[in-house]
């Protein structure tokens, strides 16, 4: 993709994550449509919308996060038990029960716990005020709570519209964080809630870590100013990568990035065996499908589709797999899955994955050739690869069975299953391992802390990889979680591999 996010509201949108809208201009006439919508017959459980009104996650061991009350949280009248009113959340009364999920979370999380306890004393962000725009969940809260730890002011949004755990959200607003989040937000929520976390009273932000991109994009198309006092972003998502090069490429970055995703600890751990895991809790939550002999398609042979197809295939699923690049095809060739053109399986599988990161990988004349049954979602951060509006039509209804569970029904009878309505399966429909956000919120962490803290000039307007030796950092702050012990080199061997003891051990070209 080659668009620029500075271009049309239609380019925008190719390179977008959830929501995507400009920023600041839905009209009341939209309100009042997406309200009429909302309320229509057409659909015999809900609206198009009407999912945005769950509140129910899966993922909220308590269940607590259930909520019959369909009002805006934006509508109510809300403070803590301190009387701190900066936060906009579903229910703050949930909060006791988000306490004891962070709780738990923390106990999984060594790594960034760790880091907590070492650098806490040293202040490595006071006076750094950042915004966040990541999934908010009991791990999340984790990282934010320890930035807060490491003196910094943070005020947060959610980077996805169903991912939210609003007991989770309730908790870090009881504890007197300014958090704009709720499970179900309409994508004018979605941009709202960004906005009070961008332009506050007596509010500069300095640092911005991002998952998708959305915190950027709105910052730079509504407040340049603001934005050219940033010191740093971190982003953490191949779709805001992706969006960070187009910037840089086109001369419109104005600030130095760090791109976590492509470092070895976040790519190998968060996108794989995360991945690996997340996939089978998902679709297992959501539909209660048994694997043993089923045919599944994965499109996209990165990290993320190597982690999903290592879980199918040792359950008995019969996988394959559609990719453009030949490097990827050929090690998925070589690991035992059969390559294919999408087309070419759509009628006999049971099951359709994305994985891609790109935008129309699944589209209407793919789902009208799907059998009946067959499952269909998506494992990339962007909700562009799956053409949902596609199936907004008069022929089809849409049939509401659980939370993020939604059947399409052809006029034949034939239905399809959509999960979470094409946004990221595993955080919408189930939960991710704590100890792999761990390392990935350690990295997030350290990426904030070398770019708040360089001196002028170390870093330009452009993006950047992690540093080797960060990397390296983050994986060994959670050896000890395994008693693993390293083997150091002796001074002779460190001087005949022209390596320090201390490491970096490998080139920044290493493939690991």
């Amino acid at each position: 993709m080659s668009h620029n996010i500075q271009g049309t509201k239609a380019n925008i949108t190719d390179v977008s994550d959830t929501p995507v809208m400009d920023p600041g201009t839905v009209s009341k006439e939209t309100k009042a449509t997406s309200g009429a919508l909302k309320k229509s017959s057409r659909y015999r459980s809900r609206s198009l919308s009407a999912s945005s009104t769950d509140s129910f996650s899966s993922a909220s061991y308590t269940g607590s996060s259930s909520e019959e009350d369909e009002s805006s949280p934006r509508e109510k009248s809300q403070k803590n038990s301190s009387g701190f009113l900066d936060f906009c959340v579903r229910n703050i009364n949930q909060h006791a029960f988000g306490r004891r999920e962070i709780e738990i979370a923390e106990h999984e999380m060594p790594g960034i716990m760790a880091l907590r306890k070492r650098a806490c004393e040293d202040k490595p962000l006071k006076n750094a005020k950042i915004v966040g725009c990541t999934h908010i969940n009991a791990q999340t809260a984790v990282l934010i709570e320890t930035l807060v730890e490491l003196g910094a002011t943070v005020r947060w949004a959610a980077c996805n519209i169903y991912s939210t755990q609003n007991e989770v959200a309730a908790a870090l607003a009881e504890a007197g964080y300014a958090v704009f989040a709720w499970r179900g937000e309409t994508e004018e929520d979605f941009w709202w809630c960004i906005d009070k976390c961008v332009n506050a009273e007596n509010w500069q932000p300095n640092m911005i870590l991002d998952d998708g991109g959305d915190a950027t994009h709105l910052m730079l198309k509504k407040y340049p100013a603001m934005f050219k006092m940033v010191r740093g972003i971190v982003e953490e998502s191949v779709t805001g990568v992706h969006r960070l090069y187009q910037l840089s490429k086109s001369a419109k970055l104005s600030v130095p990035a760090m791109n976590v995703n492509d470092s070895v600890t976040k790519t190998k751990f968060d996108n794989l065996y995360s991945c690996r895991e997340s996939i089978i809790d998902s679709l297992k939550r959501s539909t209660d499908i048994m694997f043993g002999g089923k045919q599944v398609v994965i499109c996209g042979y990165g990290e993320v589709g190597k982690g999903c197809c290592q879980a199918l295939k040792g359950l008995g699923c019969i996988v394959y797999i559609t990719e453009i690049d030949p490097i990827c095809a050929l090690q998925a060739s070589m690991d035992g899955f059969r390559v294919v053109k999408l087309n070419e399986v759509i009628r006999n599988v049971d099951i359709v994955i994305t994985a891609t990161g790109n935008k129309n990988v699944v589209v209407r004349e793919h789902m009208d050739k799907m059998k009946s049954g067959c499952i269909v979602c998506n494992m990339g951060h962007s909700n562009t690869e799956i053409d949902v509006n596609s199936l907004r039509t008069p022929d089809l209804t849409w049939e509401k069975v659980r939370s993020q569970v939604d059947h399409i029904v052809w006029p034949d009878g034939k239905r399809i299953i959509l999960l979470a309505e094409g946004r990221l399966v595993n955080l919408s429909c189930s939960s991710v391992p704590s100890f792999v956000v761990s390392i990935t919120s350690a990295t997030q962490a350290l990426a904030l802390i070398e770019l708040f803290n360089a001196p002028a000039g170390r870093y330009k307007s452009d993006v950047y990889l992690l540093p080797k030796k960060m990397d390296e950092y983050v994986a060994s702050l959670h050896l000890p979680t395994f008693d693993a012990h390293l083997t150091e080199l002796t001074d002779e061997q460190a001087k005949y591999m022209g390596l320090n003891k201390a490491g970096p051990f490998k080139p920044n070209y290493y493939r690991y």
